[in-house]
């Protein structure tokens, strides 16, 4: 019986197991079935993390924090985790191969992954020119022209961010109208640097050995427009991997809000008594390291509470 199950390696995870076992919980095992870090390793330069003024690559950046985490107990298990149930007052962890795993506390830190858009050299070029943060990437591109694709909020949010950033924004949209709200779709309509290159899809996006180099669109007509950046950030909606959290009469363990992220309190708390949530999953979530490791910090001080009282 485990004192609690961590479900994700990365930051949310990591300090999650290092805030619990630091706190005195004795068996607390952290499930990823690859090597700890997260999604922020695929990352080639990082230069917003607190006190870390040399700029890093995200492997770079995650290399020490399991060393760290685990120096007061955490134990990396290093195995998928299929589904998580609860049983009166024991949580059962379904584990890839037919094992069964029961913890007294679980906290999910099983992230969303960027949704890709699936255009030619998307994944060639993925971590060097195409990027899924704006918050993240757009100070390298200060100055320069890049691309935005999509048409929800969060697209045009990013596209506004970088219109601070960059000298001018591309905003590359399938349709005639955006999904996003009214007042996000004016601010973007009223900026001098975004234009909006409507009913148009990008086919590919090229480059060279450094990067991308230029983004070629078509428009409704068959029109065919190179456009020339270094850059294009792609925001087609995201993945919440909310999986294991589904039931076999297919419902959630906890409630979830209508995108599939798991609702929590500020304690990251969830809806179902001893099940906490941390990282990219939760809802609200602000999709940064800083702040991923924040939600796990609160969550292994808030497992570490529950499982002692």
């Amino acid at each position: 019986m485990l004192d609690l199950a961590i479900v994700g390696g990365g930051p949310a995870g990591l300090t999650a197991g290092l805030y619990a076992t630091r706190g005195g919980l004795k068996n607390v095992v952290m499930f990823e079935k690859g090597m700890p870090g997260g999604q922020i390793t695929s990352s080639s330069e990082i230069e917003n993390y607190p006190g870390v003024s040399e700029v890093k690559s995200g492997l770079d950046l995650m290399a020490n924090w399991p060393e760290q985490a685990m120096r007061f107990g955490l134990k990396h298990e290093m195995k998928e985790v299929l589904r998580v149930s609860k049983d009166k007052e024991i949580f059962k962890l379904a584990i890839g191969g037919g094992d069964v795993v029961e913890a007294k506390s679980v906290i999910v830190c099983t992230g969303a992954t960027p949704r890709r858009s699936g255009v030619k050299g998307e994944d060639k070029f993925f971590g060097r020119g195409v990027s899924t943060c704006a918050t993240c990437d757009g100070f390298f591109y200060r100055g320069k022209e890049v691309v935005v694709l999509g048409g929800g909020d969060t697209a045009l949010e990013e596209a506004l961010y970088l219109s601070h950033i960059c000298s001018k924004v591309y905003l590359v949209h399938r349709r005639e109208e955006f999904r996003a709200s009214p007042v996000t779709v004016e601010k973007v309509k009223k900026s001098e640097n975004i234009e909006l290159v409507l009913n148009s899809v990008v086919e590919e996006i090229y480059g060279d050995n450094m990067g991308v180099t230029g983004v070629i669109t078509k428009n409704k007509d068959g029109q065919i427009r190179d456009i020339s950046v270094p850059g294009i950030f792609v925001f087609v909606g995201m993945n919440v991997n909310n999986s294991i959290l589904l039931q076999e009469d297919g419902t959630y363990l906890c409630d979830l809000d209508a995108n599939g992220n798991v609702i929590v309190d500020l304690k990251m708390h969830t809806s179902l008594k001893g099940l906490f949530a941390a990282g990219d999953i939760r809802c609200e979530a602000s999709k940064q390291v800083v702040c991923a490791a924040g939600d796990g910090a609160t969550a292994g001080i808030q497992a570490l509470e529950y499982v002692n009282h």
